[in-house]
């Protein structure tokens, strides 16, 4: 049974997974924050990632449309400093990062990638709400531990 204790670890396995299941896991940590972000297409883009055989035209098109919400969020957060905006925007970041192709330059993949915008996305919200119920570092690890042991006893 895999326990995730700290972010080495949990860096470690999140680059042990194929790029598939980064993806899928990526996308449980986007499903996660979605709810602080306002934009129900974050919804279709989540499914979309979470679907194991979707079609490249539909991961491309969902990138594109969690880009152009990167865009919208970032623009409203603009200068007054929106936290909500701002939560918004890290929200849609993480669904870009885990629908990413992995890149050389970008440090961890894909699935590291949308756990820090989802870190940051859950820091921004709770600047405004205070709402402090269970870190997000720690339901990552959650999340990954989970999807890790589901995988293991599918393979046993």
């Amino acid at each position: 049974m895999v326990e995730i204790q700290n972010d080495a670890d949990f860096k470690e396995a999140l680059l042990g997974l194929g790029p598939v299941d980064g993806r899928i896991i990526g996308a449980k940590f986007v499903e996660s924050v979605a709810p602080l972000a306002d934009d129900q297409r974050l919804r279709r883009i989540v499914d979309v990632a979470l679907t194991r055989d979707a079609t490249e035209d539909k991961l491309a098109a969902s990138l594109k449309t969690a880009k152009s919400i990167m865009l919208d969020t970032y623009t409203r957060c603009g200068a007054d400093g929106d936290w909500n905006e701002q939560a918004g925007y890290f929200v849609a970041r993480a669904a870009a990062a885990c629908l990413s192709p992995i890149e050389k330059g970008k440090p961890g993949g894909p699935a590291w990638q949308a756990a820090m915008s989802s870190r940051m996305a859950r820091t921004s919200a709770s600047i405004v709400s205070e709402d402090e119920t269970e870190s997000e570092t720690g339901r990552q690890y959650r999340i990954l531990a989970e999807f890790l042991n589901a995988r293991e006893r599918e393979l046993s």
